[in-house]
């Protein structure tokens, strides 16, 4: 009994030395910034480093009454996106060829380099230089792009010359080669180094409706050839599902270190007020895609606008939190919905993620929150 007491006041002294700094950063009270935490861990499993990165004590409603953690977001996914289908989305050549098959536009794949095994006959598959070297030659490739075939976050994207590619590039890892992709003028203006994507987080139900709950959109620096804040830094924008107006734009440097902006801080563009051309055919589009993607029923696409209309870069079966930050606005009432409609059509499900999985108990408590 002592014991467990004595773990008690430690750990309450352990909280208070956590939200003292953030008092006084914040001037809010430090007993409302320890039970206004507790109670997000409470009914929703936030943790504490959440709580802390997202700055939850000062966002607004429409996010601190919907934000979805990665504990509860584990629970939900683990339905809607089965381990047994993770590696159709996370292998960028095996989504390749799925897309390819059912009818969702993607990006021009080169070639695959994998440098185990035999090459294919058509050279989709190539092992060593040479074959990258012929392929590009036989495809007129000038200009392309390099990728991991199992990457995130931006990393390991490279755009090249072909006279200017550099060989030490291939190593032991799978690599794919793409064709550069050509954006439509209003997006190429955001930031013309890079292709300036659109996140459309979607939804599949039971019924074979496709939902899209949020949409943003993520713009590179001058110079860089990729957009995602995990390359150093980005430029995101809110679009409104609706009207497909920006809104919300912010120069985004890490969790700690977003301002909000109007125009782009490096081309001048702007942004908030610009509604994406052609936006309900787009959106249409994408609902397409996710009905032709059933093994991820909670997809996060990224999207770059051409004027053949949206085009897959990659798919996410498991996305982080950021994006509500980006949309000011949380998105747990849309993905729990989700899967409860599909937990009561009865099917038995398999566990997938296993990772810090939360009692049956909480479970049950936070679906009740």
């Amino acid at each position: 009994m002592f014991k467990k007491l004595k773990n008690h006041f430690q750990w309450r002294r352990e909280l208070r030395d956590w939200a003292e700094p953030i008092a006084r950063r914040t001037g809010l009270s430090p007993d409302w910034l320890i039970a206004d935490c507790e109670s997000f861990w409470s009914d929703h499993a936030v943790r504490r480093e959440e709580y802390e990165a997202y700055a939850l004590w000062s966002q607004p409603a429409a996010l601190r009454d919907n934000f979805l953690g990665m504990n509860e977001e584990r629970v939900y996914l683990d339905v809607l996106n089965p381990k047994k289908y993770y590696i159709l989305s996370r292998n960028k050549f095996f989504a390749h060829e799925l897309f390819e098959r059912m009818g969702i536009r993607t990006t021009d794949l080169l070639c695959c380099y994998y440098p185990d095994g035999l090459p294919s006959p058509d050279r989709r598959i190539v092992t060593d230089l040479n074959g990258v070297k012929e392929v590009l030659r036989q495809k007129q490739a000038d200009r392309f792009v390099v990728k991991a075939a199992e990457g995130a976050h931006g990393e390991r994207v490279e755009l090249f010359d072909r006279r200017e590619f550099d060989p030490s590039l291939l190593g032991t890892e799978p690599m794919l080669f793409e064709r550069v992709v050509r954006q439509t003028a209003q997006f190429a203006a955001f930031n013309p180094s890079s292709v300036n994507t659109v996140r459309f987080m979607t939804l599949l139900y039971p019924d074979g409706q496709a939902r899209i709950i949020a949409t943003f959109v993520k713009i590179g620096r001058s110079g860089r050839c990729v957009d995602n804040a995990g390359s150093g830094g980005n430029v995101d924008a809110c679009i409104d599902v609706e009207t497909g107006r920006l809104q919300y734009a912010i120069q985004y440097d890490g969790l700690q270190q977003i301002r909000d902006i109007d125009r782009h801080p490096d081309t001048g563009a702007q942004l908030n007020g610009v509604v994406v051309e052609n936006w309900e055919a787009i959106k249409s589009e994408v609902c397409r895609f996710q009905q032709a993607f059933p093994y991820c029923k909670a997809a996060g696409w990224d999207v770059a606008i051409t004027e053949e209309g949206p085009l897959i870069i990659e798919v996410n079966d498991f996305w982080d939190m950021t994006g509500q930050l980006f949309i000011r606005r949380g998105w747990r009432r849309e993905v729990r919905d989700c899967y409860l409609a599909w937990k009561a059509t009865g099917r038995e499900w398999e566990m997938g993620r296993g990772l810090n999985r939360l009692s049956a108990k909480r479970i049950k408590h936070i679906l009740e929150n």
